[in-house]
Parts: structure tokens; sequence; C-alpha cells
């Protein structure tokens, strides 16, 4: 669909307007990108940016990895809105990926990518919950080596989370009533022959799973079981539903952004 960039991330698509956003984070800018390929800039600068969702209300969120912090945008522009760039009262690490859950809570995961041994105030690499209302942040995990992409599953009974770690795995939690994760256990195990880490992923109206990893998009369903993989010509990074019908996989692959058409549509963003 559109190549030449430094490294492209976080793929999200807007529904109403028909276009993809993604982050090129090196570049520090967003790119918007129309089904027919063309490119323009959305963002400059951009706070090195690397996921992006939407919430609820259409709204931008994006994880800023140079400003270490989640920011929401406002659906005419208007106004940008710092979510999160403290817990405890410490700086965050470099936020990474991030999903909105049905009840608005915000979800993201706090690897220390980007800055130095030095800078790291936080003493754990996590997974943290933004409650609804904004006021309240909590560390949801807090054992993961490099926390990277995150999905729900349909029904939100379950979030998937990527250790982009020498782990090389997808960890898979119950979320409680109460929004915390409890009965975190290991999904799939992705060690292979090829370079590569799981990065971003996202979940289809199945509840089939695809994660980017070595070689390409790997496909699971949601008992576990590797239904196959779709070979990228770059290592992918993350991953989005798009199009009228959501049955395009938008993919983000280092200096490309590529589109597969699937069978099954993916979960709509926002939510409903």
């Amino acid at each position: 669909m559109a190549t030449g960039f430094g490294f492209t991330e976080g793929p999200v698509w807007f529904a109403k307007e028909k276009y993809l956003l993604f982050s090129d984070i090196p570049a520090n800018q967003i790119f918007k990108l129309s089904p027919y390929g063309r490119v323009a800039i959305f963002r400059y600068p951009s706070g090195n940016s690397n996921g992006l969702t939407r919430d609820r209300e259409g709204r931008l969120i994006a994880c800023e990895h140079s400003n270490r912090r989640i920011t929401r945008t406002e659906t005419d522009g208007s106004t940008t809105t710092v979510l999160a760039d403290k817990f405890q009262g410490k700086r965050l690490n470099s936020p990474n990926d991030v999903v909105v859950k049905y009840d608005g809570s915000i979800y993201f995961t706090d690897p220390a990518y980007g800055i130095k041994l030095d800078q790291q105030e936080q003493t754990i690499h996590g997974v943290y919950r933004l409650s609804p209302d904004g006021k309240e942040l909590a560390a949801v995990a807090d054992d993961f080596e490099r926390p990277n992409g995150l999905a729900f599953s349909p029904d939100e009974k379950r979030l998937y989370v990527n250790d982009s770690s020498e782990r090389r795995h997808i960890r898979v939690f119950d979320v409680r009533a109460d929004g915390s994760l409890g009965n975190g256990r290991i999904f799939y195990d992705m060690n292979a022959e090829e370079p590569g880490y799981p990065d971003g992923m996202k979940v289809d109206v199945d509840g089939n799973i695809y994660c980017t990893g070595p070689g390409g998009v790997w496909v699971f369903d949601a008992n576990g079981y590797h239904l196959g993989r779709i070979v990228t010509p770059e290592k992918p990074s993350n991953c989005a539903w798009g199009d009228d019908d959501w049955k395009s996989l938008y993919i983000t692959a280092h200096t490309s952004v590529y589109r597969i058409r699937v069978n099954l549509p993916g979960i709509k963003v926002p939510l409903g």
C-alpha cells in the first residue's frame, strides 16, 4: 500500500473517514493512508508515537514514546489531552501499545524501549489500566520483561499480551469484573528459527488471534492452536482491521504498509 518509511507501527482504521492512521516512529510522524494508497502527514511531531487506537467516542488514543505518555485527541483535532504520564509519581517508561475496553477503560503496555537505564523511573515493565473516568491508573501485570502488543477476546473476558523479550511468548489473562487481571498463563510460545518476536496483534469476530512475529503474521484459534502464518516481505510490527467490511488486515512492516483480504471480519474500533 505504501513504502519508504523509517519504521511503521500502530495502525488504526477510521471507518467513517475511510483512512488508516499509522506511526513512523523514527520520523516522529503519524501518517494517513487512503484505501487507494494515497499518503499524507497527519501529525508532526507525534512524540515518536507507537501504538494507536480509538476510544468509544472515536477519539485517537496514542502511545507517545519520546514524551513517555498516553494522549487523547478530540475527533476534530482541536485538543490533545494527556491521559497518563506518571504512575505513583514517577514517569512512565515508554508506552508501546494500547487497547480500549467496551466500558471505556484503557489498557496499555509500558516497556523501556528508547530510554536509557538511568532514565527509567518505574521498577517494572508493566501493563496498566486507566479507569473509564481517567482518575485511576493501576498496574494490572508487573512480571513482563518487554510487554508489547495486546488485544481483547471478542467477549472481553480475556486479554492477550505479548512479551517481546527472549521469552518470545503470548500470554493470556482472565479479565475480572473490576478490570484487574488474573490467572495469567502462556497462550503460545513463539520460539522459532527465524529472527523476530511477537509484537502487535488483533482478534477477529470468531476469536482468532493475528499476531505479528517471526516471518509474518501468525494466526491462532482461541484455544492456542496455530492455524497458519501470513508470510510478509518485511518483518511485521503490528496489524489492524479496516475497510467497509472490516475484512482487510492492514500490516505495518518496517518500511512499508501492506494489506491482505481475509474471510472473517475483525472487531470494529471503536467497539460496537
